[in-house]
């Protein structure tokens, strides 16, 4: 039996494994690479393989980074079954097809341009699917509810565990028959925050014989909530009431933009406050909001006292979801008073562009960054304090607040992940660092070694083969 990683060796997007046992061949996960000039290149390269090969695919949850290739599989001969949580399905039949739409508007967009191919970057003006192929490709998709056994394979088990890190996000357990005995994979995916809003904890896996466990944030701990509030609580009265601006949020449509909700309502309940005026300007974030309400027996207890709250108090704080392009545009008129959630969470697509155009060249406004930015994303440029950001063929100066409260995060920190590998009985075979640039990897691959003192802890490569005894 062995293991390869496609992608997020090294690197936080582009997640794929593909493991190779006695009975066939399977990948977990099929992401797609974001930011940076090679991601287009990375992605056309990924599935570069015999994929008649592959008997089945498990995906841990529905963020692109983990699923945003699954139709370019499919569209490249790809025939077999995927299977992912319910809560998952559903939400790729929003997002799948958003990222078709993106990616043929932004083709449109380049041969308008005269940017038809550049080799040097591995661009292309072709997308990397369309809406049709992303619909096709839906057909493909199994749902698998959470803790119950599924076996897509002969000498293959399944069962996927709540990672309380997105609706449907699911840790994989995989118990394969390999030479007489039973070897068990288990892949964290992104791990989420315990006591975070929304949903559910982590559930803890006692067990694994190889072990995939994801570093975002595998060389920091996230600031405590309380500080966390207080700077977002400075940053909104600043804002909205001395500097008569507006804040502007990017957040992916999965999970932060909901999280993000909630956390602001939670503010104004306490009185923390004054009453909020949210628009959230994403379609698929308005259809994510909506799955989201109705996977209810997915979130926590304080979050079903806090929704009846908000319906109870319209007067605190006013949510309204922006569908319409004509409606989007005419947020660019209002230059005060708003708090505008729009996605994509790395800014290098969507709607969020454009507010930062209309923004973030005002002193009076606030950007506010509350997820893990990539390297080579606009977001990160943000972060790491650009002075001219380019949007549009057109420089921007950067005159805007930017702040990065990074206590929003729906990943686990260093502690939080080394609290949930504690309650493994016994050390792994082989502990294999994965999705994280490699300062985080390195830093959580010491720390792990330093805590849990377990043999066998590797950073992967990408591409390259490694053996399971």
């Amino acid at each position: 039996m062995d293991l390869t990683f496609l992608g997020a060796a090294g690197e936080v997007t582009g997640s794929c494994a593909k493991v190779r046992h006695e009975g066939g061949l399977f990948l977990v996960d099929c992401g797609m690479f974001q930011g940076g000039r090679d991601a287009m290149r990375k992605n056309l390269q990924a599935l570069d393989f015999d994929l008649r090969e592959v008997d089945f695919v498990v995906l841990t949850h529905a963020h692109l980074d983990h699923s945003g290739l699954v139709p370019r599989l499919v569209s490249l001969g790809y025939r077999g079954k995927i299977y992912a949580t319910a809560a998952t399905v559903d939400l790729l039949g929003v997002m799948l097809l958003d990222s078709a739409h993106i990616q043929e508007k932004e083709a449109e967009w380049a041969v308008r341009n005269n940017r038809r191919k550049n080799v040097r970057h591995g661009w292309s003006a072709a997308p990397l699917y369309t809406v049709n192929q992303a619909l096709e490709s839906l057909a493909s998709l199994r749902k698998v509810p959470y803790d119950e056994e599924v076996v897509p394979h002969p000498g293959v088990r399944c069962r996927f565990r709540d990672a309380g890190h997105i609706l449907g996000s699911a840790i994989i357990e995989i118990d394969i028959e390999t030479g007489g005995t039973s070897r068990r994979l288990v892949f964290s995916g992104d791990l989420g925050r315990p006591m975070r809003p929304v949903l559910r904890d982590p559930v803890k896996i006692p067990r694994a014989d190889y072990l995939c466990i994801e570093s975002t944030y595998g060389n920091r701990a996230h600031r405590p909530i309380e500080a966390t509030e207080a700077e977002l609580v400075h940053v909104l009265r600043d804002t909205l009431e001395q500097r008569r601006g507006n804040v502007i949020i990017p957040a992916f449509a999965v999970g932060r933009t909901q999280e993000v909700i909630f956390v602001l309502a939670d503010l104004a309940r306490a009185g923390k406050i004054p009453r909020l005026e949210v628009v959230v300007d994403s379609p698929m974030a308005s259809a994510v909001t909506e799955l989201t309400l109705r996977y209810d027996e997915l979130w926590d207890e304080e979050t079903r006292s806090l929704l009846a709250w908000i319906r109870a108090h319209p007067e605190r704080i006013s949510v309204r979801f922006v569908q319409d392009v004509e409606d989007s545009i005419a947020l660019n008129a209002q230059s005060s008073g708003l708090v505008i959630i729009s996605a994509s969470g790395m800014c290098e697509a969507g709607r969020i562009r454009h507010h930062l155009k209309y923004n973030v060249g005002r002193s009076e406004c606030s950007i506010v960054i509350c997820g893990f930015q990539a390297a080579g994303t606009l977001g990160r440029r943000l972060v790491d304090g650009a002075r001219t950001i380019t949007l549009f063929g057109e420089p921007i100066a950067v005159h805007a607040q930017v702040h990065t409260i990074g206590g929003l995060s729906a990943h686990a920190d260093q502690p939080g992940l080394l609290e949930w590998l504690a309650h493994i009985e016994e050390a792994p075979r082989r502990t294999f660092v994965v999705h994280g640039e490699q300062e985080a990897a390195s830093a959580f691959a010491d720390a792990l070694a330093a805590r849990l003192h377990w043999p066998g802890i590797t950073i992967p490569a990408a591409g390259q083969v490694y053996a399971l005894d």
